[in-house]
């Protein structure tokens, strides 16, 4: 087994890859690494500064970053506005879809090494798939987001990917495009279940700015499930979440 911890994108990751070899190791940790030299808006020379710079034009971006700006078009749709890219200020932040599309690519990446058993964790946002060490289905739990210190489900994602949106670490990073000035203050924290990581991480960004209501649109997307805590400590789970559910 490999299980390494760095600090990138200034987010602690996990790559824990059952079998692997360290070449497979440094090779996830060096995508990782890339992709925040390109897309990190706090590094003055990366591809995102240079482009809210206006130091390039659109015929110089990368072929990532082209793909970056469909796919968030494509979110903005799929979710009537409620995700967007543009920040208050009028300059471009991806980072709503970054993370879990690097966490994708990673988890492709480790595959074609042929490896089928493993764990990549990026700041709670989680890309697993076979089983861990022990032979048994990988565990996430989801903490109580009033103490970090507990967890109020254990669940078994098989293969899908889980994103976390909250306000209880970061306080509130997450806007309604509808609303910019409001504040999103009647949930704290949800959880989704989505086919991989970076669906499930682009539709919680979205959901948790629809506020309360986010619940009911994952209800309603076909593949997804989520678990929602309010600001009173009540939760809240989709019709289906409840098979995930260890304990």
């Amino acid at each position: 087994m490999r299980k390494f911890r760095d600090d990138i994108m200034g987010m602690p990751i996990i790559v824990e890859i059952i079998n692997g070899t360290g070449e497979t190791v440094d090779a996830a940790f060096d995508y990782f690494k890339d992709i925040d030299e390109r897309f990190s808006t706090y590094k003055n020379e990366s591809e995102i500064t240079k482009i809210n710079q206006k130091k390039i034009t659109e015929r110089e971006y990368s072929k990532d970053m082209k793909e970056m700006f469909v796919l968030a078009e494509q979110t903005t749709r799929e979710t009537d506005g409620y995700f967007s890219i543009i920040q208050n200020d009028g300059t471009i932040d991806p980072s709503g879809l970054v993370k879990g599309w690097a966490i994708n690519r990673v988890a492709k990446l480790i595959e074609s090494f042929e490896y089928r058993n493993y764990f990549l964790d990026v700041a709670g946002d989680i890309q697993s798939c076979g089983v861990n060490k022990e032979g048994k289905e990988w565990t996430i739990g989801i903490r109580n987001p009033f103490d970090e210190s507990s967890i109020v489900k254990v669940i078994s994602p098989r293969g899908h990917g889980v994103a976390t949106s909250g306000t209880s670490i970061r306080g509130q990073h997450i806007y309604n495009p509808h609303k910019p000035e409001s504040v999103i203050d009647d949930i704290v924290s949800l959880t989704v279940i989505g086919p991989d990581i970076y669906e499930a991480d682009r539709f919680a960004t979205a959901a948790f700015a629809m506020g309360g209501k986010g619940i009911a649109f994952i209800e309603n997307l076909s593949g997804f499930e989520a678990y929602q805590i309010n600001s009173e400590g009540i939760a809240t789970m989709t019709s289906k979440f409840e098979q995930f559910i260890i304990c």
